[in-house]
């Protein structure tokens, strides 16, 4: 591999022409689509990185000029080279905690251009990818108040639209995936609150197209998991519950819905019992005669009938398997459960829970609507055990849900 090493070496050529030939030729060596096994990529790569390669690429970064067409396509490469990286997990780490690299993209991605570049929208990419590859990026890149200048990126696109397949809409596109990898992070919903993040999502659903069904995803991940409660007040307190609510009761699509459903359960979850933002949200669910219950009944028939079929194919494999063979098979049949709407039945029966505790009148009503096809609350109870039975306790967060489903499973 001694001449793996040389050849990378060569990237600090003084002569920055040559440097970029080199990369040019590591782009080759390490794309995906090259003919080699797994064991021989993986050696090529570690004893490039072993040679300073994310050093000498950050260094390739900040001295080309991209006024000149050489240099413009020596960045695209270098670029290139790290999303060849970034397939495994380790190397993303490693570019991401590079003193220079997160710095230089989120310069990049802000440069003003008179159209979006194919460059500037392939540092966008790479962000998203490093933010969607491990915690530690997404740490760093919220140290460097990336939240703040993500926003002030994303806000220019409230109202208005980027070109239909341009390299402008797949920068916005990774704009917003970088977003939703950080606001997973309680530190990154925290800023995003603090940034007015929430408020700008709520301007996007009321008057963007292409932002809206994003800036519905950016809240959903916002609002959830046991960091999302700030969130979810500031949702309430920004009259955010008359857009999201009204937003529900229109024909919406399948991915749309689910977040729907991820906001209306994280509300449910986390706002104080009692708290003037609780009570709020409870009456939005009871207003138009209850409108947004019969609609949640209506879908969790939708879910169940595409679950129901699975289940039943499912149930008759499980007799041909012995005892073995099941629990070998058990991950498979959760995904395919998954995979036919399990996961919304789950927060649908969540949420119908919740309004069932809540509200004497919900309760009814629910009961009510159920009963017209012969249903009961015993199928919602089942949903909830299960989810309860699936869910360890040494994952973060799982101790706090199993508790929150458990207690509420007592009011059905």
């Amino acid at each position: 591999m001694g001449c793996v090493a040389s050849l990378t070496s060569l990237l600090s050529h003084e002569n920055a022409d040559i440097a970029i030939d080199v990369v040019q030729i590591i782009n080759e060596l390490t794309d995906e689509d090259v003919e080699a096994e797994q064991e021989q990529w993986d050696a090529l790569v570690n004893a490039m990185m072993e040679a300073d390669l994310i050093e000498l690429l950050a260094q390739n970064l900040s001295r080309l000029d991209e006024g000149s067409e050489t240099d413009r396509a020596g960045v695209y490469y270098v670029l290139g080279v790290m999303e060849n990286l970034a397939s495994q997990t380790s190397h993303a780490e490693k570019i991401g905690q590079d003193a220079a690299i997160l710095p230089w993209i989120l310069s990049r991605i802000q440069r003003k251009e008179a159209a979006v570049s194919q460059n500037k929208q392939y540092a966008a990419e790479i962000l998203a990818i490093l933010l969607q590859s491990t915690p530690k990026n997404r740490t760093k890149f919220i140290e460097l108040d990336g939240i703040d200048i993500l926003l002030q990126l994303l806000s220019a696109y409230r109202k208005r639209d980027p070109a239909k397949d341009s390299d402008e809409e797949e920068y916005v596109e990774n704009l917003f995936d970088a977003l939703i990898c950080l606001v997973e992070e309680d530190a990154g919903k925290d800023k995003f609150v603090e940034a007015e993040g929430v408020e700008l999502a709520l301007i996007m659903l009321k008057e963007g197209k292409f932002s809206k069904p994003r800036a519905l995803r950016v809240l959903d991940h916002a609002l959830g998991g046991v960091g999302g409660a700030p969130a979810c007040e500031r949702l309430v307190e920004a009259a955010g519950l008359k857009t999201v609510f009204g937003m529900f009761l229109k024909k919406q699509e399948g991915q749309t819905i689910e977040h729907f459903l991820g906001i209306f359960a994280s509300l449910l979850r986390l706002l104080p019992g009692g708290s003037a933002t609780r009570i709020r949200t409870l009456v939005k669910f009871m207003e138009k005669d209850y409108a947004r219950i019969e609609k949640l009944v209506n879908l969790r028939r939708e879910y169940a009938a595409r679950v129901s079929p699975v289940e039943q194919v499912i149930e008759k494999e499980r007799r041909t398997f012995d005892k073995e063979e099941q629990e070998l098979m058990a991950g498979e049949w959760l995904s395919r459960r998954l995979d036919a709407g399990l996961f919304s039945l789950q927060t649908i029966d969540v949420i119908l829970t919740w309004l069932i505790a809540e509200d004497d009148g919900a309760k009814k009503k629910i009961v009510s609507l159920l009963a017209d096809r012969d249903e009961d609350l015993s199928l919602i109870r089942g949903t909830l055990q299960e989810q309860i039975e699936g869910l360890g306790e040494d994952e973060t967060g799982h101790k706090d849900l199993k508790d929150m489903l458990s207690t509420i499973l007592q009011f059905v």
